[in-house]
């Protein structure tokens, strides 16, 4: 009896998991982790990324992997010019992060007039490079941190002729869209709701059993926005034009009422 109730707990946990995590949920937001560099006087510089986590409070007890993370080593002086490397692009909850954290491998290096010398990083190893930001998640909203690593600032030749990495790294964020939420009434039945602004491709959702829906990830803009009933409902389609999306802000339409 013990295992079974165990079982059906772990159930439970998995279902609500899944449910936080639905496209109708403004509970999660999506975030971007991008790297660049400020150019350093080197040949190469190659830093070995394992992992990219936040961290929800001051502590060392919040820490949680963002997750979809493919380990990578970079090599630094490639990311100028407009070019960056996307580190991780994924759905997490949303509320207040306090900082971000790189964990590194044992792949790093620096070469200088065509040698290739290791770069010690006996901190960032085991407990990662910990940035702060401080950055408050709107559900709905998609967020990008560009990690500026600052080369010049950040390899420090050692007495001995060894290189050593500290690292220096603005953080710049970024809140890339915004968000338009709500809901239909009734919602006996199941609603399309789409969004479009100009000639782009229109952005689409659909109401959950509560009748509540939110788009996600909209760009800035003025939309219509289009609400298409099952057709089995016998209720009209309606249109609401002049709905503004704002960077880092969900637009809440309220209650929309179909006839």
């Amino acid at each position: 009896m013990k295992k079974h109730v165990l079982l059906l707990a772990a159930f439970a946990a998995l279902f609500v998991n899944f449910i936080s995590c639905s496209n109708d949920d403004p509970k999660t937001s999506q975030v971007e982790v991008r790297l660049v560099d400020a150019p350093g006087d080197y040949d190469a510089v190659n830093v070995d990324i394992q992992d990219v986590m936040i961290n929800r409070n001051d502590g060392d007890n919040g820490w949680q992997s963002i997750g979809n993370v493919t380990p990578n080593v970079y090599n630094l002086l490639e990311l100028i010019g407009g070019i960056d490397a996307l580190l991780v692009d994924s759905e997490v909850p949303s509320g207040k992060i306090s900082q971000i954290r790189l964990v590194l491998g044992d792949n790093n290096s620096v070469v200088v007039n065509g040698e290739t010398f290791p770069l010690a990083t006996p901190s960032a190893q085991q407990s990662g490079l910990k940035l702060n930001v401080h950055q408050d998640l709107v559900g709905g909203v998609k967020y990008t941190f560009i990690l500026d690593f600052m080369v010049d600032k950040s390899i420090v030749v050692e007495g001995n002729g060894d290189y050593s990495l500290k690292p220096t790294i603005r953080v710049i964020t970024e809140a890339t869209s915004g968000a338009i939420s709500g809901m239909v009434n009734p919602f006996d039945y199941q609603v399309e709701v789409s969004a479009v602004t100009g000639a782009e491709e229109p952005i689409v959702t659909l109401t959950n059993e509560e009748g509540k829906f939110m788009l996600h990830g909209v760009p800035a803009g003025t939309y219509s926005v289009t609400f298409t009933p099952d057709e089995a409902s016998g209720l009209s389609p309606k249109t609401v034009e002049g709905v503004v999306s704002v960077l880092g802000e969900n637009t809440n339409m309220g209650t929309v009422e179909l006839e």
